[in-house]
């Protein structure tokens, strides 16, 4: 039964918890042991929680047993991104410098799933201060670079590394990741897992690690569209804690979801037939083929020109670093693995308030641009990276791939950060492969459709099995 278990849904387990084929307990030693054999060998492994976790699932299976039904969610552990603080024990934030750092309360996304009777299993590894505000390589981390578990000389993406790597190698059923621009998004795409990078303010950040207040994102990463949905509504809704909580809860409701063929879904040919990898070109065309079958209105899509690039920088850089202004100014910044990254927290605090509310100003521009877009398109669509992961050791920063004949359409390529700004919710859903390594594509919606969204990733993994897809065995020393 262990196979069958370290790759189940969501609603998989939760239906043996409930008829009682396996207990709570079951599935934490069965994970926790999986996970602290394993999760080392790619770099993944943060902090174990089994302890705790097996006390926490004790209680659990005795609700069980007397038909104390919390939700779906209930006896399934889970890991959390480092950044996330769970009572008493260490968060390190990937970096050196917190190595000790210990808070006495859970983060408000740890404590909701605490109440739905979800046991947190382990602090799961990430980038150094989730990569604020740039780093060069995959190194960047006090657990190491995490390996792709498809190919341990690739690259997991990151800053939510351990997190993606974790469900892709059914290490944990599901797990929380955080997003400033990108890091649930690249790590989905090149592990071969879904992830849900919810609209901004939907999901409090009280407890989590701050780079940028107005871009982070916390989210769940998970097997399927329909996973994402479940956790989402256990951890979404109002927080006085977090002054940017947009008051709002989710609920997920498939059997309510908008008639897919009246669903307008823009998006670029020339995203996936000239900017993308070559060996990602035929399983993205397959996936545009599938969308299409699934009656989904297809039309062309241009993004707002703006630059993006420059804007996203200015405000990561400039928040992140008075984040951290204690830490560089103590010194003790020069503790940390990267040294682009060192210098990138020293010269943020050098940005001139005037380039900073410039910034802001622009990206008011894009948020009401966006909504222009988005008044006629339900749905954006682009690869959610252009080709499969990087090898591990090469500088982040080096192109990859031919681009010295790049198309003079952008295309959709600038999606990340020009959703990020907009505070937008998206979806990553995986979709083939090229050269052996998993690829995705994203859908981006309104503020606050992540229910269309994941109709969308519903249905199409009712047709296709690429999420069921599974890396080989461990290996068993890590690269």
């Amino acid at each position: 039964m262990a196979e069958e278990l370290y790759y189940a849904t969501i609603p998989e387990l939760s239906q043996k918890l409930q008829s009682r084929d396996v207990s709570a307990r079951d599935l934490v030693k069965l994970f926790g042991e999986r996970l602290e054999q394993i999760g080392p060998r790619y770099n993944a492994l943060a902090l174990s929680l089994r302890k705790d976790a097996e006390k926490f699932a004790k209680d659990v299976d005795d609700d069980l047993k007397r038909q104390r039904f919390r939700g779906p969610l209930q006896g399934i552990p889970y890991g959390a991104k480092d950044l996330l603080a769970v009572k008493g024990h260490v968060t390190a934030w990937g970096a050196r410098p917190f190595a000790d750092q210990i808070f006495d309360y859970d983060a408000t996304a740890v404590a909701r799933l605490n109440k739905h009777g979800a046991p947190v299993l382990a602090k799961l590894a990430m980038v150094e201060l989730a990569g604020g505000p740039s780093y060069r390589y995959a190194s960047a981390s006090i657990s190491g670079p995490g390996l792709n578990p498809w190919d341990v000389t690739r690259w997991s993406g990151g800053s939510s590394s351990g997190s993606a790597i974790a469900v892709t190698a059914g290490l944990v059923p599901f797990a929380l990741g955080s997003e400033t621009v990108g890091s649930i998004v690249t790590p989905s795409a090149f592990c071969g897992v879904t992830g849900l990078r919810p609209t901004y303010g939907l999901v409090s950040r009280y407890g989590a690690m701050p780079l940028s207040w107005t871009l982070d994102k916390i989210g769940p990463i998970a097997h399927t569209a329909e996973d994402c949905g479940l956790v989402l509504q256990a951890i979404a809704g109002k927080d006085s804690h977090d002054p940017a909580s947009a008051g709002k809860s989710f609920y997920y409701a498939p059997q309510y979801a908008r008639d897919l063929k009246e669903v307008r879904v823009g998006f670029a040919t020339v995203d996936f037939d000239e900017w993308a990898d070559p060996a990602a070109r035929p399983d993205f065309g397959k996936a545009i083929d599938t969308l299409r079958l699934m009656g989904l209105q297809m039309t062309a899509a241009k993004l707002p020109v703006f630059p993006y690039g420059p804007v996203t920088g200015t405000v990561v850089a400039a928040e992140g670093s008075s984040v951290f202004q204690e830490l560089i100014e103590s010194g003790r910044v020069n503790q940390l693995a990267d040294a682009l990254q060192i210098a990138g927290l020293k010269e943020g605090l050098r940005i001139p308030a005037s380039d900073y509310l410039r910034a802001m100003r622009i990206r008011r521009l894009v948020v009401d641009a966006f909504r222009d877009l988005l008044a006629d398109i339900d749905v954006l669509l682009a690869p959610a990276r252009l080709g499969p992961a990087p090898p591990v050791n090469e500088p982040l920063d080096r192109p990859h791939g031919d681009r010295s004949h790049a198309p003079a359409d952008p295309g959709l390529t600038a999606l990340i950060a020009a959703s990020n700004l907009a505070g937008l919710p998206a979806l990553v859903l995986p979709c083939g492969f090229a050269g052996g390594l998993p690829i995705g594509i994203q859908l981006v919606g309104r503020a606050f459709t992540e229910n269309t969204l994941l109709a969308i990733g519903k249905e199409f993994q009712n047709r296709t099995d690429w999420h069921r897809r599974h890396p080989p065995a461990a290996p068993q020393s890590a690269a």
